[in-house]
Protein backbone atom coordinates (compact mmCIF):
# COMPACT_ATOMS: atom_id res chain seq x y z
CA UNK A 1 0.00 0.00 0.00
CA UNK A 2 1.19 3.56 -1.24
CA UNK A 3 2.27 5.49 2.19
CA UNK A 4 0.31 8.43 1.29
CA UNK A 5 -2.97 5.93 1.07
CA UNK A 6 -1.67 4.42 4.48
CA UNK A 7 -2.03 7.63 6.09
CA UNK A 8 -6.17 7.91 5.37
CA UNK A 9 -6.47 3.96 5.92
CA UNK A 10 -9.14 3.78 8.21
CA UNK A 11 -8.14 2.76 11.73
CA UNK A 12 -9.89 -0.39 12.16
CA UNK A 13 -8.38 -1.45 8.97
CA UNK A 14 -5.15 -0.55 10.15
CA UNK A 15 -5.53 -2.63 12.81
CA UNK A 16 -6.61 -5.73 11.04
CA UNK A 17 -2.84 -5.01 9.17
CA UNK A 18 -1.06 -4.95 12.23
CA UNK A 19 -2.82 -8.10 13.75
CA UNK A 20 -1.56 -9.83 10.64
CA UNK A 21 2.42 -8.31 10.61
CA UNK A 22 1.52 -6.94 7.20
CA UNK A 23 2.32 -3.80 8.53
CA UNK A 24 4.81 -2.71 11.36
CA UNK A 25 3.89 -0.06 14.12
CA UNK A 26 7.07 1.39 13.96
CA UNK A 27 6.73 1.77 10.07
CA UNK A 28 3.04 3.50 10.48
CA UNK A 29 4.50 5.64 13.61
CA UNK A 30 7.43 6.94 11.70
CA UNK A 31 4.93 7.56 8.63
CA UNK A 32 2.80 9.63 10.88
CA UNK A 33 5.12 11.62 12.40
CA UNK A 34 6.93 12.34 9.43
CA UNK A 35 3.45 13.66 7.86
CA UNK A 36 3.53 15.63 10.37
CA UNK A 37 6.35 17.13 10.69
CA UNK A 38 5.85 18.11 6.95
CA UNK A 39 2.42 19.81 7.67
CA UNK A 40 2.13 20.95 11.20
CA UNK A 41 4.17 23.77 10.02
CA UNK A 42 1.40 24.64 7.41
CA UNK A 43 -1.72 23.55 9.78
CA UNK A 44 -0.40 24.16 13.55
CA UNK A 45 -2.84 21.62 14.74
CA UNK A 46 -0.16 19.82 17.15
CA UNK A 47 1.39 21.57 20.80
CA UNK A 48 3.52 19.19 21.17
CA UNK A 49 4.76 16.11 19.33
CA UNK A 50 5.83 12.82 21.28
CA UNK A 51 8.28 11.35 18.43
CA UNK A 52 10.32 9.94 20.67
CA UNK A 53 8.49 8.56 23.37
CA UNK A 54 6.00 7.29 20.11
CA UNK A 55 9.17 5.51 18.76
CA UNK A 56 9.60 3.85 21.69
CA UNK A 57 6.34 2.22 22.18
CA UNK A 58 6.36 1.48 18.71
CA UNK A 59 9.14 -0.83 19.15
CA UNK A 60 7.59 -2.66 21.87
CA UNK A 61 4.10 -3.23 19.86
CA UNK A 62 6.23 -4.75 17.10
CA UNK A 63 8.03 -7.42 20.00
CA UNK A 64 4.48 -7.78 21.26
CA UNK A 65 2.77 -8.64 17.64
CA UNK A 66 5.78 -10.64 16.77
CA UNK A 67 4.93 -13.06 20.35
CA UNK A 68 1.41 -13.43 19.16
CA UNK A 69 -0.17 -12.43 22.33
CA UNK A 70 -3.62 -11.56 22.57
CA UNK A 71 -3.93 -7.80 22.45
CA UNK A 72 -6.34 -4.72 23.19
CA UNK A 73 -8.47 -3.55 20.35
CA UNK A 74 -6.79 -0.41 18.93
CA UNK A 75 -3.10 -1.84 20.21
CA UNK A 76 -0.09 -0.21 17.81
CA UNK A 77 -2.63 2.32 16.68
CA UNK A 78 -1.29 5.76 16.41
CA UNK A 79 -3.63 8.86 18.36
CA UNK A 80 -3.72 12.22 19.06
CA UNK A 81 -5.09 13.65 22.55
CA UNK A 82 -6.36 17.12 22.83
CA UNK A 83 -4.46 19.33 24.75
CA UNK A 84 -6.97 19.65 27.24
CA UNK A 85 -6.70 16.54 28.61
CA UNK A 86 -3.68 15.43 31.46
CA UNK A 87 -1.40 13.16 29.81
CA UNK A 88 1.16 11.50 32.34
CA UNK A 89 4.73 12.64 31.29
CA UNK A 90 3.47 14.24 28.03
CA UNK A 91 3.53 18.53 28.47
CA UNK A 92 -0.19 19.75 29.05
CA UNK A 93 -0.68 23.29 28.29
CA UNK A 94 -4.89 23.27 28.40
CA UNK A 95 -4.07 26.14 25.37
CA UNK A 96 -2.68 28.77 28.05
CA UNK A 97 0.35 30.45 28.04
CA UNK A 98 -0.40 30.04 31.94
CA UNK A 99 0.22 26.02 31.57
CA UNK A 100 2.56 26.30 28.89
CA UNK A 101 5.27 24.02 31.38
CA UNK A 102 3.12 21.44 33.09
CA UNK A 103 3.83 18.04 32.70
CA UNK A 104 1.04 15.98 34.68
CA UNK A 105 1.99 13.00 36.63
CA UNK A 106 -0.99 11.40 35.96
CA UNK A 107 -3.62 11.11 32.73
CA UNK A 108 -7.32 11.89 32.18
CA UNK A 109 -9.62 9.07 33.02
CA UNK A 110 -10.39 8.67 29.14
CA UNK A 111 -6.22 8.35 28.25
CA UNK A 112 -5.87 6.27 30.94
CA UNK A 113 -8.51 3.86 28.70
CA UNK A 114 -7.05 4.75 25.85
CA UNK A 115 -3.80 3.74 26.72
CA UNK A 116 -4.87 0.14 28.26
CA UNK A 117 -6.59 -0.11 24.62
CA UNK A 118 -3.04 -0.21 23.04
CA UNK A 119 -2.64 3.20 21.99
CA UNK A 120 0.78 5.14 20.68
CA UNK A 121 0.39 9.07 21.53
CA UNK A 122 1.86 10.98 19.18
CA UNK A 123 1.16 14.31 20.69
CA UNK A 124 -1.10 17.04 22.08
CA UNK A 125 -3.49 18.88 19.66
CA UNK A 126 -3.82 22.22 19.44
CA UNK A 127 -6.23 24.38 21.74
CA UNK A 128 -8.10 27.67 22.22
CA UNK A 129 -7.00 28.76 25.83
CA UNK A 130 -9.36 26.37 28.43
CA UNK A 131 -11.48 25.25 25.32
CA UNK A 132 -12.76 28.58 26.00
CA UNK A 133 -13.69 29.27 21.87
CA UNK A 134 -15.09 27.62 19.22
CA UNK A 135 -11.72 28.66 16.74
CA UNK A 136 -8.81 27.60 17.97
CA UNK A 137 -6.10 30.23 19.13
CA UNK A 138 -3.84 31.09 21.81
CA UNK A 139 -1.03 33.05 22.71
CA UNK A 140 0.97 29.74 22.14
CA UNK A 141 1.49 30.36 18.27
CA UNK A 142 0.01 30.69 15.15
CA UNK A 143 -4.11 29.76 15.20
CA UNK A 144 -4.51 26.58 14.13
CA UNK A 145 -5.76 26.39 9.98
CA UNK A 146 -7.73 24.23 8.02
CA UNK A 147 -6.29 21.58 5.58
CA UNK A 148 -9.00 22.67 2.96
CA UNK A 149 -7.92 26.22 3.30
CA UNK A 150 -5.28 27.53 4.96
CA UNK A 151 -6.27 30.87 4.97
CA UNK A 152 -9.63 29.03 7.06
CA UNK A 153 -10.19 28.37 10.49
CA UNK A 154 -10.20 24.93 11.63
CA UNK A 155 -12.83 25.92 14.51
CA UNK A 156 -12.88 24.90 18.24
CA UNK A 157 -11.87 23.86 20.24
CA UNK A 158 -10.97 20.49 19.47
CA UNK A 159 -9.44 22.18 16.53
CA UNK A 160 -5.73 20.64 16.04
CA UNK A 161 -7.78 17.15 16.35
CA UNK A 162 -10.13 17.54 13.48
CA UNK A 163 -7.53 19.40 11.27
CA UNK A 164 -4.74 16.31 12.24
CA UNK A 165 -7.43 13.78 11.15
CA UNK A 166 -8.39 15.65 8.04
CA UNK A 167 -4.88 15.66 6.99
CA UNK A 168 -3.86 12.14 7.59
CA UNK A 169 -1.43 13.28 10.46
CA UNK A 170 -2.95 10.43 12.44
CA UNK A 171 -6.28 8.18 12.05
CA UNK A 172 -7.95 9.24 15.38
CA UNK A 173 -7.79 11.84 18.04
CA UNK A 174 -9.48 12.01 21.37
CA UNK A 175 -11.63 15.72 21.46
CA UNK A 176 -13.96 17.26 24.13
CA UNK A 177 -17.25 19.26 23.35
CA UNK A 178 -18.93 21.56 25.68
CA UNK A 179 -20.67 23.67 23.22
CA UNK A 180 -19.49 21.79 19.90
CA UNK A 181 -16.20 21.45 20.23
CA UNK A 182 -15.87 18.14 18.81
CA UNK A 183 -18.88 18.85 16.02
CA UNK A 184 -17.69 22.40 15.09
CA UNK A 185 -13.59 21.30 13.83
CA UNK A 186 -14.95 18.08 12.60
CA UNK A 187 -17.66 20.13 10.28
CA UNK A 188 -15.60 22.44 8.96
CA UNK A 189 -12.48 19.98 8.41
CA UNK A 190 -14.44 17.63 6.59
CA UNK A 191 -14.31 14.56 9.26
CA UNK A 192 -16.62 12.80 11.57
CA UNK A 193 -17.07 13.93 15.03
CA UNK A 194 -19.51 12.27 17.90
CA UNK A 195 -20.48 13.90 21.30
CA UNK A 196 -21.53 11.35 23.05
CA UNK A 197 -24.57 10.97 25.99
CA UNK A 198 -23.35 13.71 28.70
CA UNK A 199 -21.65 11.03 31.05
CA UNK A 200 -21.13 8.56 28.74
CA UNK A 201 -17.82 8.48 28.73
CA UNK A 202 -16.88 9.83 32.31
CA UNK A 203 -15.17 12.88 33.44
CA UNK A 204 -12.00 12.08 36.20
CA UNK A 205 -8.82 14.29 36.34
CA UNK A 206 -9.92 16.84 33.88
CA UNK A 207 -11.71 20.37 34.55
CA UNK A 208 -14.17 22.67 32.92
CA UNK A 209 -18.03 22.21 32.13
CA UNK A 210 -18.93 19.60 33.70
CA UNK A 211 -22.75 20.45 33.21
CA UNK A 212 -22.17 20.44 29.83
CA UNK A 213 -18.72 18.79 28.54
CA UNK A 214 -18.50 15.50 26.68
CA UNK A 215 -15.40 13.70 25.64
CA UNK A 216 -15.47 11.35 22.55
CA UNK A 217 -13.87 10.68 19.15
CA UNK A 218 -12.56 13.05 15.95
CA UNK A 219 -12.46 9.88 12.91
CA UNK A 220 -12.26 9.63 9.51
CA UNK A 221 -14.99 7.30 9.42
CA UNK A 222 -18.28 6.20 11.60
CA UNK A 223 -16.68 2.61 12.83
CA UNK A 224 -13.32 4.34 13.89
CA UNK A 225 -15.49 6.15 15.95
CA UNK A 226 -17.36 3.42 17.68
CA UNK A 227 -14.39 1.31 18.22
CA UNK A 228 -12.44 4.21 19.81
CA UNK A 229 -15.98 4.62 22.19
CA UNK A 230 -15.99 1.21 23.36
CA UNK A 231 -12.91 1.96 24.23
CA UNK A 232 -13.46 4.93 26.62
CA UNK A 233 -17.52 4.97 27.25
CA UNK A 234 -18.76 3.14 30.44
CA UNK A 235 -18.97 3.64 33.87
CA UNK A 236 -16.08 4.42 36.72
CA UNK A 237 -16.70 4.93 40.67
CA UNK A 238 -14.11 7.79 40.31
CA UNK A 239 -16.04 9.73 38.20
CA UNK A 240 -17.48 12.98 39.54
CA UNK A 241 -21.10 12.47 36.69
CA UNK A 242 -21.24 9.42 34.59
CA UNK A 243 -23.77 7.00 33.07
CA UNK A 244 -23.76 4.54 34.99
CA UNK A 245 -25.49 1.50 32.81
CA UNK A 246 -22.66 -0.49 30.87
CA UNK A 247 -23.10 0.18 27.20
CA UNK A 248 -23.14 -1.61 24.25
CA UNK A 249 -20.81 -2.56 21.93
CA UNK A 250 -20.82 0.19 19.31
CA UNK A 251 -18.69 -1.35 16.28
CA UNK A 252 -21.14 -4.49 16.60
CA UNK A 253 -24.40 -2.38 16.37
CA UNK A 254 -23.03 -1.44 13.06
CA UNK A 255 -24.15 -4.12 12.15
CA UNK A 256 -27.32 -4.00 12.50
CA UNK A 257 -28.09 -0.64 10.15
CA UNK A 258 -31.66 -2.33 9.30
CA UNK A 259 -32.75 -0.74 12.42
CA UNK A 260 -32.67 2.52 10.70
CA UNK A 261 -35.13 1.93 8.39
CA UNK A 262 -37.78 2.00 11.35
CA UNK A 263 -36.71 5.55 12.16
CA UNK A 264 -38.71 8.98 12.27
CA UNK A 265 -36.84 11.59 11.97
CA UNK A 266 -37.40 15.48 12.25
CA UNK A 267 -35.50 17.68 10.00
CA UNK A 268 -34.98 21.56 11.10
CA UNK A 269 -32.96 23.91 9.11
CA UNK A 270 -32.66 26.20 11.49
CA UNK A 271 -34.13 25.12 14.45
CA UNK A 272 -36.44 27.90 13.76
CA UNK A 273 -33.98 30.70 15.10
CA UNK A 274 -30.83 30.35 13.61
CA UNK A 275 -29.68 32.02 10.57
CA UNK A 276 -28.34 30.11 7.91
CA UNK A 277 -26.60 30.15 5.31
CA UNK A 278 -28.71 28.78 1.89
CA UNK A 279 -26.22 26.74 0.57
CA UNK A 280 -25.21 25.07 3.65
CA UNK A 281 -29.39 24.64 3.80
CA UNK A 282 -29.73 23.36 0.42
CA UNK A 283 -26.50 20.78 0.82
CA UNK A 284 -27.68 19.59 4.15
CA UNK A 285 -31.48 19.35 3.27
CA UNK A 286 -30.66 16.76 0.71
CA UNK A 287 -28.33 14.93 2.68
CA UNK A 288 -31.38 14.87 5.37
CA UNK A 289 -34.09 13.55 2.78
CA UNK A 290 -31.67 11.11 1.62
CA UNK A 291 -32.64 8.81 4.50
CA UNK A 292 -36.14 8.48 2.56
CA UNK A 293 -34.19 6.07 0.30
CA UNK A 294 -32.89 4.04 3.61
CA UNK A 295 -36.77 3.78 4.68
CA UNK A 296 -37.19 6.23 7.16
CA UNK A 297 -40.12 8.92 7.20
CA UNK A 298 -38.53 12.79 7.47
CA UNK A 299 -40.59 15.28 8.03
CA UNK A 300 -39.59 19.28 8.16
CA UNK A 301 -40.15 19.88 12.70
CA UNK A 302 -38.18 21.61 15.36
CA UNK A 303 -38.52 21.47 18.69
CA UNK A 304 -38.54 25.33 18.77
CA UNK A 305 -36.58 26.19 22.21
CA UNK A 306 -34.50 29.17 21.68
CA UNK A 307 -35.80 31.78 24.16
CA UNK A 308 -34.11 29.47 27.37
CA UNK A 309 -31.37 28.55 25.74
CA UNK A 310 -29.35 31.44 25.37
CA UNK A 311 -29.88 33.26 28.36
CA UNK A 312 -29.28 29.73 30.64
CA UNK A 313 -25.74 28.95 28.82
CA UNK A 314 -23.67 31.95 30.22
CA UNK A 315 -24.41 31.65 33.88
CA UNK A 316 -23.66 27.94 33.95
CA UNK A 317 -20.79 27.64 31.09
CA UNK A 318 -18.98 30.73 33.07
CA UNK A 319 -19.48 30.42 36.94
CA UNK A 320 -18.51 26.68 36.19
CA UNK A 321 -15.33 27.55 34.47
CA UNK A 322 -14.29 30.04 37.34
CA UNK A 323 -14.01 27.41 39.50
CA UNK A 324 -11.97 25.57 37.70
CA UNK A 325 -9.52 28.23 36.49
CA UNK A 326 -9.71 30.66 39.76
CA UNK A 327 -6.40 30.11 40.35
CA UNK A 328 -5.36 31.42 36.90
CA UNK A 329 -7.53 34.74 37.33
CA UNK A 330 -6.49 35.32 40.70
CA UNK A 331 -2.80 35.27 40.30
CA UNK A 332 -1.83 34.88 36.61
CA UNK A 333 -4.82 37.27 35.11
CA UNK A 334 -1.86 38.84 32.59
CA UNK A 335 -1.36 35.64 31.15
CA UNK A 336 -5.31 35.52 30.04
CA UNK A 337 -6.33 35.79 26.68
CA UNK A 338 -8.43 39.07 27.08
CA UNK A 339 -12.08 37.29 26.49
CA UNK A 340 -10.90 34.48 28.64
CA UNK A 341 -10.27 36.85 31.66
CA UNK A 342 -13.80 38.48 31.37
CA UNK A 343 -15.48 35.16 30.90
CA UNK A 344 -13.64 34.17 34.30
CA UNK A 345 -14.90 37.61 35.75
CA UNK A 346 -18.60 36.84 34.55
CA UNK A 347 -18.54 33.45 36.39
CA UNK A 348 -17.08 34.93 39.21
CA UNK A 349 -20.10 37.47 39.57
CA UNK A 350 -22.87 34.94 38.78
CA UNK A 351 -24.51 35.06 42.82
CA UNK A 352 -27.12 31.82 43.87
CA UNK A 353 -30.29 32.69 42.69
CA UNK A 354 -29.12 33.78 39.04
CA UNK A 355 -27.24 30.54 38.94
CA UNK A 356 -30.33 28.08 40.69
CA UNK A 357 -32.24 30.30 37.68
CA UNK A 358 -30.41 29.20 35.07
CA UNK A 359 -30.44 25.58 35.95
CA UNK A 360 -34.67 25.58 36.08
CA UNK A 361 -34.32 26.91 32.75
CA UNK A 362 -31.64 24.56 31.47
CA UNK A 363 -33.89 21.62 33.35
CA UNK A 364 -37.14 22.66 30.80
CA UNK A 365 -35.08 22.49 27.96
CA UNK A 366 -34.58 19.31 28.62
CA UNK A 367 -38.12 18.69 29.31
CA UNK A 368 -38.92 20.37 26.27
CA UNK A 369 -36.64 18.18 24.22
CA UNK A 370 -37.56 14.77 26.40
CA UNK A 371 -41.19 15.36 24.56
CA UNK A 372 -40.34 16.44 20.98
CA UNK A 373 -38.43 12.71 21.45
CA UNK A 374 -41.38 11.11 21.86
CA UNK A 375 -42.48 11.91 18.92
CA UNK A 376 -38.89 11.62 16.85
CA UNK A 377 -35.90 9.31 16.96
CA UNK A 378 -33.59 11.45 15.27
CA UNK A 379 -33.38 15.19 14.67
CA UNK A 380 -31.01 16.21 12.04
CA UNK A 381 -30.04 19.94 11.28
CA UNK A 382 -26.98 21.30 9.55
CA UNK A 383 -24.17 21.48 11.75
CA UNK A 384 -23.41 25.03 11.50
CA UNK A 385 -24.92 28.09 9.87
CA UNK A 386 -22.10 28.29 7.23
CA UNK A 387 -18.43 27.18 6.24
CA UNK A 388 -15.08 27.67 7.22
CA UNK A 389 -14.22 31.63 7.29
CA UNK A 390 -11.46 33.31 7.14
CA UNK A 391 -8.90 33.42 9.80
CA UNK A 392 -5.95 35.37 11.31
CA UNK A 393 -3.45 35.72 14.06
CA UNK A 394 -5.42 38.13 16.00
CA UNK A 395 -5.12 39.97 19.61
CA UNK A 396 -5.78 38.31 22.29
CA UNK A 397 -4.68 40.84 25.17
CA UNK A 398 -8.29 42.24 23.60
CA UNK A 399 -11.55 41.24 25.41
CA UNK A 400 -13.43 40.94 21.79
CA UNK A 401 -11.11 40.38 18.96
CA UNK A 402 -13.26 37.50 17.60
CA UNK A 403 -15.63 40.67 16.29
CA UNK A 404 -12.68 40.90 13.85
CA UNK A 405 -13.13 37.28 12.58
CA UNK A 406 -16.39 35.88 13.29
CA UNK A 407 -18.86 36.29 10.60
CA UNK A 408 -21.40 39.19 11.08
CA UNK A 409 -24.11 38.63 8.94
CA UNK A 410 -24.58 35.37 7.67
CA UNK A 411 -27.86 34.57 4.96
CA UNK A 412 -28.45 38.32 4.46
CA UNK A 413 -28.87 38.42 8.37
CA UNK A 414 -27.10 40.47 11.02
CA UNK A 415 -25.92 37.20 13.77
CA UNK A 416 -24.52 37.62 17.52
CA UNK A 417 -21.30 38.23 16.88
CA UNK A 418 -20.15 35.11 19.10
CA UNK A 419 -23.65 32.54 18.70
CA UNK A 420 -23.98 33.82 14.90
CA UNK A 421 -21.78 30.79 12.94
CA UNK A 422 -22.32 28.03 15.40
CA UNK A 423 -26.04 28.11 17.07
CA UNK A 424 -26.89 24.80 16.26
CA UNK A 425 -24.70 22.77 18.78
CA UNK A 426 -24.32 24.04 22.18
CA UNK A 427 -27.99 23.56 23.04
CA UNK A 428 -27.34 19.52 23.37
CA UNK A 429 -24.95 19.64 25.17
CA UNK A 430 -27.68 21.47 27.35
CA UNK A 431 -29.89 18.75 27.12
CA UNK A 432 -27.24 16.06 27.10
CA UNK A 433 -28.20 14.42 24.08
CA UNK A 434 -25.72 12.32 21.82
CA UNK A 435 -25.14 14.36 18.72
CA UNK A 436 -22.42 13.31 16.15
CA UNK A 437 -21.90 15.68 12.76
CA UNK A 438 -21.08 14.00 8.82
CA UNK A 439 -19.85 15.22 6.07
CA UNK A 440 -22.53 15.77 3.17
CA UNK A 441 -21.30 18.09 0.36
CA UNK A 442 -19.18 20.69 -0.46
CA UNK A 443 -19.73 24.52 -0.99
CA UNK A 444 -19.39 26.15 -4.22
CA UNK A 445 -15.60 27.44 -2.95
CA UNK A 446 -14.67 23.61 -2.03
CA UNK A 447 -15.34 23.89 1.82
CA UNK A 448 -16.42 21.10 4.02
CA UNK A 449 -20.76 21.58 4.65
CA UNK A 450 -21.76 19.07 7.79
CA UNK A 451 -25.10 17.35 9.08
CA UNK A 452 -25.62 16.79 12.77
CA UNK A 453 -27.68 14.24 13.76
CA UNK A 454 -29.10 14.17 17.12
CA UNK A 455 -30.66 11.70 19.26
CA UNK A 456 -32.16 10.11 22.59
CA UNK A 457 -30.27 10.58 25.37
CA UNK A 458 -27.84 7.25 26.06
CA UNK A 459 -29.11 6.23 22.55
CA UNK A 460 -25.89 6.74 20.77
CA UNK A 461 -25.46 3.16 18.84
CA UNK A 462 -28.80 4.67 17.19
CA UNK A 463 -27.03 7.78 16.15
CA UNK A 464 -23.74 5.99 15.15
CA UNK A 465 -25.94 3.89 12.75
CA UNK A 466 -27.79 6.48 11.35
CA UNK A 467 -23.94 7.62 10.68
CA UNK A 468 -22.63 4.91 8.96
CA UNK A 469 -25.71 4.17 6.75
CA UNK A 470 -25.24 7.75 5.82
CA UNK A 471 -21.93 7.08 5.02
CA UNK A 472 -22.34 3.59 3.12
CA UNK A 473 -24.68 5.66 0.60
CA UNK A 474 -22.21 9.16 0.63
CA UNK A 475 -19.22 8.21 1.47
CA UNK A 476 -16.75 10.51 2.35
CA UNK A 477 -13.30 9.07 3.70
CA UNK A 478 -11.60 8.78 0.29
CA UNK A 479 -11.70 12.78 0.41
CA UNK A 480 -8.43 14.11 0.94
CA UNK A 481 -7.77 18.25 2.13
CA UNK A 482 -5.49 20.14 -0.74
CA UNK A 483 -2.96 20.40 2.06
CA UNK A 484 -2.32 16.79 2.56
Amino acid sequence: MERDSLAFTPAVELAQLLKAKELSPVELVDLFLKRIEDLNPKLNAYLTVTSEEAREAARKAEKAFQQEEELPPLFGIPISIKDLFLTRGIRTTNGSITDANCVPNEDALSVERLRKAGVIILGKTNSPEFGMSATTENRLGDFCRNPWNTERVSGGSSGGSAAAVAAGMGPLSLGSDGGGSIRIPSCFCGVYGIKPTNGLVPSAIWGGMPLFSAFGPITRTVADAALMLNCIAGPDSRATYCVRETPPDYLKALASKDDVKKLRIAWSPDLNYAATDPEVISVAKTAAHSFEEFGCSVEEASPGIWDAYPTAWKPLAWTDEYLVHADALENQPDKLVGYIKSYLEYGKSVTGAQYAAALHEMWDLQKRMLNFFDKYDLLLTPTLATTAFPGKNIDLTKENPHLTVYPSVIGGKKVHSHWGFKPLTPLFNMTGQPAATVPCGFSSDGLPIGLQIIGRRKEDATVLQASAVFEEAHPWADKRPPVS
